[in-house]
């Protein structure tokens, strides 16, 4: 019994200092290279209608924040610098 408690503790610490070093993590900010990007905005844009402009805008916000959201849409939670830069109206900047 005290044998599994420990074993428990050791996997939980082990997730801990795995995330906190990053090895667990799937992306995030400043979790990819420049010239990740233009894939990444690819990917990104690929199910719009409004390809040209998405991409502008995907490529542009990743060069600054280093992260686009997974999917093709939704998801900026991941990419909070994504997710919070704002046009002069007020509405989000990054597709």
């Amino acid at each position: 019994m005290v044998r599994l408690s420990w074993l428990h503790l050791g996997l939980f610490l082990i997730v801990i200092i795995s995330f906190s070093i990053g090895v667990l993590d799937a992306g995030g900010e400043g979790s990819l290279l420049l010239e990740e990007c233009p894939s990444a905005c690819d990917y990104r844009c690929s199910e719009t209608h409004h390809q040209k402009p998405c991409l502008f805008y995907c490529n542009q916000c990743c060069d600054k924040c280093l992260c686009v959201p997974s999917g093709t849409y939704g998801h900026k939670e991941e990419c909070p610098c994504y997710n919070n830069w704002k046009t002069k109206e007020g509405g989000p900047k990054c597709p």
